[in-house]
């Protein structure tokens, strides 16, 4: 007889192999079931998690785009304000430039003292008023609102030339460097505007280095958007070639709340003796005017980068240069001046005058309309403002020319949303100018204009 121990030993073998038995029973039945549905769940994850991963592209994306319209909306505020006063602050330039220009050649005509304090005084009223001048035009640059003559540009010898600007005036302990991949490639641009923006960058990178210095490095290359690229998209660009302009220093770098700032008009860390925060905001409209985008990525002690993606203009050689003239052309014509600002008028008068026209003036477009249907013939030129109440420079310009298709008319203006260069064309005007006026300057469109050698933009 066995004893109880080994029957307890028989027993609990007998039912591990019953349970032995059952566990390869249900893995034979539902192993494989089991196995698929481990591989559905995992498939199932993957694809989860690709799902968030797209939806917090998405979110960022959204972001990105909600700061660039945020953006856009402060640079239109701020480009409707400057518009709103440009005009009247141009017709007041225009009188403080004209009237020194003025009293400079009398000086010159009846003082005998070439060392005369007051020809000193006045030049320094005119230097003022320069700048002055530009202001304005900084502000309708990054309001999009001032047009700037552009032309077919080698982009890699505005640079070379804007860096030898700018190794003239930065330290020794700056170190630049060039990488120009594709220097004759073209763009269609004002080169005046393209120096602003090399300069105002790379001034704004040796401020951040400091007076340690370290290494700007200004790069050029050829990228190639298409239609399904990202950059299309983020950026806002139209699918095609872009010439990419990338200026970078090893300075300070900034955090991510300022980068957020640094395109907004008047926002500076700098001093105020170094700057007034409009650079920035400047280079950003010429960018956004040329059809460009401008983007920047900085991190605190890793220094800063700007990429400017520029139209590369393709198929076109580069215009010749016109050579600057440095005597004043003088003429004997009948002009007629309109400006509903009688000082301007006046001034204008004495201006042309004294270059040897005979100018007549009128301060309201329906008396100079009425004077040219009385005679068609009894002017050259029409010289005429573009804002003014009942009846604007563009209508006046249009109802003469349906008396006399051939005037050369030229139209100027202090700022108009109604009118460009492109605009002044269409309706049959010779030439474009800016206000405030410079003798200098308009005497040269004047004889453009009367010689018929088409539209003009003077600025």
């Amino acid at each position: 007889m066995k004893k109880l121990s080994d029957q307890r030993q028989e027993r609990e073998k007998l039912r591990q192999s019953i349970i032995g038995l059952g566990e390869r029973s249900i893995r034979k039945s539902y192993y494989p079931e089991l196995q698929q549905r481990i591989a559905d769940l995992e498939r199932s994850n993957l694809e989860l998690q690709a799902e968030i991963k797209e939806k917090l592209a998405a979110q960022e994306s959204a972001k990105n785009l909600t700061r660039q319209l945020q953006q856009a909306q402060k640079m239109e505020a701020i480009g409707t304000l400057a518009g709103g006063v440009a005009h009247d602050f141009n017709n007041i330039l225009s009188a403080i430039i004209g009237y020194s220009e003025l009293a400079q050649l009398h000086l010159a005509r009846h003082c005998q003292d070439l060392d005369c304090p007051v020809g000193h005084d006045l030049e320094m009223v005119l230097q003022a008023a320069g700048r002055a001048r530009e202001l304005v035009r900084q502000i309708l640059t990054f309001s999009r609102t001032q047009d700037y003559q552009r032309v077919a540009l080698q982009l890699g010898p505005v640079i070379d030339t804007a860096i030898a600007l700018l190794r003239s005036s930065l330290p020794r302990s700056v170190e630049i460097t060039t990488g120009l991949e594709i220097p004759e490639a073209l763009v269609l641009a004002n080169e005046t505007q393209l120096h602003q923006i090399i300069m105002n960058l790379g001034t704004n990178a040796y401020h951040a280095m400091g007076e340690a210095g370290g290494v700007l490095a200004i790069d050029l290359k050829r990228v190639e958007i298409d239609l399904f690229d990202e950059k299309s998209h983020s950026l806002q660009l139209a699918p095609g070639k872009y010439l990419l302009l990338q200026i970078c220093d090893n300075g300070c770098g900034m955090e991510r709340r300022i980068v957020d700032k640094i395109f907004e008009p008047y926002f500076t860390t700098k001093p105020k003796e170094r700057g007034t925060g409009l650079g920035l905001a400047v280079v950003h409209g010429i960018v956004k005017s040329h059809d460009g985008h401008i983007s920047v990525y900085s991190e605190p002690g890793k220094g800063t980068s700007f990429q400017i993606y520029l139209p590369e203009l393709v198929g076109q050689p580069e215009e010749n240069r016109l050579q600057e003239i440095n005597d004043i052309p003088l003429g004997q014509e009948s002009i007629l001046v309109v400006d509903d600002e009688a000082v301007v008028a006046v001034l204008h008068q004495r201006i042309l005058e004294s270059l040897g026209y005979s100018v007549e003036i009128c301060t309201t477009p329906e008396k100079a309309l009425a004077l040219l249907t009385a005679d068609p013939l009894a002017y050259d030129l029409l010289l005429t403002d573009m804002t003014m109440p009942k009846m604007n420079g563009a209508m006046l310009t249009q109802a003469v020319l349906k008396i006399r298709p051939t005037l050369p008319v030229i139209l100027c203006t202090g700022f108009s949303e109604l009118i460009n260069e492109q605009k002044a064309q269409a309706i049959g005007v010779r030439a474009f100018a800016m206000k405030p006026l410079v003798r200098k300057s308009i005497a040269t469109t004047i004889r453009q204009a009367l010689q018929g050698d088409g539209v003009s933009l003077t600025t």
